[in-house]
């Protein structure tokens, strides 16, 4: 008989029991559970997850008849977001254990995918065994069109698999709607190969993290919310300043050039809108962060240096291809790239002056302040 008390542990990684059926995790008690399995089942009765609650509640029943000292619980993360949903798991379960004494937990899991979270367990509270629910189907033809069906309805999956599979139809549709075959297969290709791109170097990350900060600025009335406000539209007119600039010097030139155009267009907005979002970074760390204000102060500098170099690099290969129209010759295009690779140097550097300084001053700073 195992010494202490044993926690059954069902884990719904991704949250089934809340998003579907509205249960707040986490879920403690034999009534308990067996009212989150029942709402679950209510709410979609092909959930894998109710097998699982199921399960724990009936090894709750097995251990408890043979005279152990056990309690069943249920703790879910977050539907959408994995890492948030590790977070909530770990805290749920200290919470659990702080609430009920158990020295040792069984986990039963629906799958592979929750199994992911036993270190997370492992590391609050030992684990002696782990039960996994294999649910019985339909075999063959049938068994496989129920996992296909329950994949594409799980949002995840479908972001990952539908989005590309949909944008590369309705592109293709897209080309032979304007009689333009010849560029279906070109346009479909680097499509995806612009979604591929995009998941595989985490900018879906990035634009997640952007979105977390904006809506954290908003909550917390941060003056950073209205420059990043201010920074999307001007990286919204930047992008139109580039088109603009595409239509104007527009020639049967390669697509590096049509690039250098757009940037050429573009990029001093780009860069403006880096240097406003990084003023209202600067003020928030000045007014709630202050030891971290040297470590951002050098943003709107690097920011502008990067910006007038670009400018100028784009003038100088613009100009040496001979666009039609384009108001720089050679000559004038090698003082801007002159010049601008000049300002640039000149204001990276002044920002590491001013970092430099500043980190001393802090310094000095919060010496005071100890002595």
């Amino acid at each position: 008989m195992q010494e202490g008390r044993t926690l059954i542990l069902s884990v719904d990684r991704d949250d089934d029991i809340g998003f579907k059926a509205n249960i707040e995790s986490p879920v403690v008690g034999r009534d308990a559970c067996l009212h989150a399995a029942n709402a679950l089942g209510l709410a979609d009765p092909e959930d894998s997850d109710i097998n699982a609650i199921f399960q724990a509640v009936s090894l709750y029943d097995e251990l408890k008849n043979r005279g152990e000292d056990v309690e069943v619980a249920i703790i879910a993360g977050n539907h959408m977001h994995m890492i948030e949903g590790d977070r909530k798991i770990a805290a749920s379960l200290s919470e659990v254990v702080a609430r009920t004494g158990v020295s040792n937990c069984i986990v039963v899991t629906d799958g592979a995918e929750d199994e992911f979270v036993l270190p997370i367990v492992q590391s609050r509270l030992p684990v002696s065994s782990v039960r996994r629910v294999i649910v019985s189907q339909i075999p063959n033809l049938e068994g496989t069109y129920y996992i296909i069906k329950k994949l594409l309805n799980d949002p995840k999956v479908a972001r990952l698999v539908l989005v590309p599979v949909g944008l590369a139809m309705l592109l293709w549709a897209i080309a032979y709607l304007m009689d333009r075959p010849q560029i279906a297969t070109i346009t479909v290709v680097g499509a995806i190969g612009i979604y591929l791109l995009y998941r595989g170097l985490g900018i879906d990350e990035m634009f997640t993290g952007f979105m977390t900060a904006l809506r954290t600025s908003l909550t917390r009335g941060k003056v950073s919310f209205s420059t990043y406000i201010a920074g999307i539209l001007l990286i919204i007119v930047g992008i139109i300043m580039g088109l603009m600039s595409l239509l104007v010097y527009y020639a049967e030139i390669g697509l590096l050039l049509y690039l250098l155009i757009f940037m050429y267009g573009a990029v001093l907005w780009f860069a403006l809108a880096g240097i406003v979002s990084s003023i209202g970074i600067i003020i928030d760390n000045f007014f709630y962060d202050r030891d971290s204000l040297a470590k951002v102060i050098v943003f709107p500098f690097f920011i502008g240096a990067v910006g007038l170099i670009a400018y100028g690099a784009c003038i100088y290969a613009i100009s040496m291809n001979n666009i039609p129209d384009f108001p720089y010759d050679p000559g004038t295009a090698i003082e801007y790239i002159f010049y601008g690779t000049l300002g640039g140097l000149t204001c990276a550097l002044l920002g590491i002056g001013v970092q430099y300084y500043l980190s001393r001053y802090l310094s000095g700073v919060k010496k005071a302040g100890t002595t």
